[in-house]
Formats: structure tokens, sequence, C-alpha cells
């Protein structure tokens, strides 16, 4: 009887396995079923499967009960590996659902990105379509040609008159001759203007007084006080230099105009701050700009020379910073400064020949 009986529950314990097997297959598949639901909600399918798995251990712990009648402790720990089993499965399909969502997201900017270069490339055959239309629209090829074959003869009779002028032109040398003289004329008439620039006495004023015109009356009272009227041949305000009150002086009184620049108490012009000679074809011309700290306050001094014998008196005795620009109107122009302590060519050496800020100037070695 009692390998009867050992059959027996041989028997109904592979009858539970079986069932139980069954069993796992079938929520196996129900639970493939579940991922594969996309319309359900996570929340319920998490609650459903946690449904199942309880259904499940339930199952077993009867069916255990029923073929050994196995303990309460027993149960408990298949009830937990039952859980953690249903929590490691929720857990995976939650993963899954998570990554089927952001391929949909992925796909659904790929779509837009898609659309969007379809519009682009919907725009650009528009675009080519509407060039090709207008082309189309243009004249006709006869229209076209007749048009350049109406360019190509004007350029050409433009080019044919071109040549004929240039056949009617003067020999070289006539060409040559005729420039020679134009140039001439042009450097004769640039000369008159510049003498009559200088040797005129109208300055255009403007409507306005200079705010240096008191300081000018003031200069030429103090000047015809010690010399009388006579001493300057003009004066004016320059108002291409900034409105600096200009004295014109005779080659006689020039050095006594400056001496009452350089002492007088109330003129005080104690800085020579420029001294440069000009050629200027009729004449030559020394220009001197002074300054005074005491007044804040500049003024000119002018003398124009005879251009054969260009002497002046020098003012080194009044300001020494004369020194060096008188040398380099002497190296330059010629200009002799009588009196100058030490005048000699700074720039050129003395045996050079000539004197280059001349107009006439030719150089002594004209190949070189």
């Amino acid at each position: 009887m009692s390998d009867e009986q050992d059959l027996a529950q041989q028997k109904k314990e592979a009858a539970a396995k079986a069932k139980a097997a069954a069993l796992a297959r079938r929520q196996s598949k129900e639970s493939v079923t579940v991922e594969r639901e996309g319309n359900m909600n996570v929340a319920k399918q998490k609650a459903a499967a946690a449904a199942k798995a309880k259904a499940v251990a339930l199952a077993r712990r009867q069916s255990k009960e029923s073929v050994t009648g196995e303990p309460e402790g027993n149960m408990d720990v298949a009830k937990q590996k039952a859980a953690a089993a249903a929590k490691a499965k929720a857990a995976a399909l939650a993963r899954k659902q998570s990554k089927e969502s952001g391929i949909e997201e992925s796909e659904g900017n790929m779509d837009v990105a898609k659309q969007k270069a379809a519009a682009a490339a919907k725009a650009k055959a528009a675009a080519l379509a509407r060039k090709k239309e207008l082309v189309s629209k243009e004249e006709d090829p006869e229209k076209a040609k007749a048009k350049a074959i109406a360019a190509a003869k004007a350029k050409a009779a433009a080019l044919a008159k071109k040549k004929e002028l240039v056949g009617k032109e003067e020999d070289p040398e006539k060409a040559k001759a005729k420039a020679i003289a134009a140039a001439k004329a042009k450097a004769a008439a640039a000369a008159k203007t510049r003498a009559r620039v200088e040797g005129s006495t109208e300055v255009h004023t403007p409507d306005e007084p200079s705010p240096n015109q008191s300081i000018l009356d003031q200069i030429v009272q103090a000047i015809e006080r010690s010399l009388g009227q006579g001493a300057l041949t003009d004066y004016y305000i320059n108002n291409l230099s900034k409105d600096v009150p200009t004295l014109v002086a005779k080659p006689d009184t020039y050095f006594q105009i400056a001496k009452i620049l350089r002492y007088d108490e109330q003129l005080n012009f104690h800085y020579l701050s420029e001294l440069h000679g000009t050629d200027f074809e009729t004449h030559m011309e020394i220009y001197v700009h002074l300054y005074s700290f005491n007044t804040n306050h500049s003024a000119a001094l002018k003398v124009k020379l005879d251009r054969d014998s260009p002497v002046v008196p020098s003012l080194v005795p009044l300001w020494s910073g004369a020194n060096w620009p008188e040398c380099e109107a002497y190296d330059l122009l010629g200009i002799l400064f009588q009196g100058h302590p030490d005048l000699k060519r700074i720039l050129l050496g003395e045996d050079w020949i000539g004197y280059p800020l001349r107009k006439d100037y030719q150089p002594y070695d004209v190949e070189v």
C-alpha cells in the first residue's frame, strides 16, 4: 500500500507542476500581450500585473497546500519571490514604454524636419519655375540677335571715329611742341595769378569783424608811433589762416618792425615759431610767424625782396630761433641774411651749384 500511495502522491505532484507550468506560460503570453498594448495606461498595467501575480501566487499556494500541505512559512517565501518577480517585470515594462515614447518623439521630430525640407524644396522649385518663365517671356531669338548686331555696329563706329581722330593728329614732334607750349602758358597764367594775389591789397573780409582786429590795430599803432605811417606797405587779417594779424614790411623797415614786435611791452612777441622763404617768380618773400605767451596772441610779418638780389637783415639778434630757418632759406633759395652769425648751407654741400627751391632751378649735372 505504501508504494501505491507514493505513486499517487508523485502523480499529484506531477499534475500540480504541469498546472503551474501551464499557468506560467499563460502568464508569459498575457504579459507579452500587456506589453504590446500601447494605449493601456502604465498604472493600469502595473495594477493588472500585480493582480495577476497575486492570483498566481494564491493559486500556487492553494496548489501546494492541496498536494503537499506545506506550512505557512514556505508560502510566505514563495509569495515574496512572486512579488519580487512582478516588480522586476513591471520595471522592465516601464523601461520599454519609455524607450518607445522616446522613439516616437524622435520620429515626430524627423517628420517635422522632413516637412521643412519638403517645403524648402517646393519653394526652390517654384522660384526656378518662375525664373524659367521669365526667361521664356524674354525677347525671341531674332530680336536678341538684332540687338546684339546693333550694339556691335555702334561699338565699331565709335572705334572707327576714334581712329579717324587719331589719324588726323599732328606728327609726334608737333604734338610735343604743342604740349610744351600749353604747359608754359598754364605756368605763366598761374604765376600771374599768384602775382596779383600777392600784389593786391584787397582782402576779402567776412561780414562780421574779426575778433583779432583790435590786436592788429594795436600793433599798427605801435609801429606807426615809432616809425611813422610809411613803415608798412600793407596790413590785414588773414582770414585763410585763423584770422592771424599780418604785417607787410619794406626791406629797409623789416628789422625795425621786428624789433618793435619783440620788445614792445604791450606786444611782447618773444617767440619765433616759424620762418621760411618762398619764390613767387616775380619776387622772393620771407614769412615770419610770431607768438606772445603773455597775451596768447599771434602775428605774422612778411617782406618782399628783389628776386635777382634777395638781401634782408637777419633776425637772429632778436630771436635766436631764426638761426637755422634763415640758413635753410639761404641754402635752398639763395636769400642772404645780413648780420647772421654763421650763414651756411645746412642741407646741401658748400660746392652745390644753384638753389633747388627756385622755380627756374636747373640741376648742374642733369644726367645724375
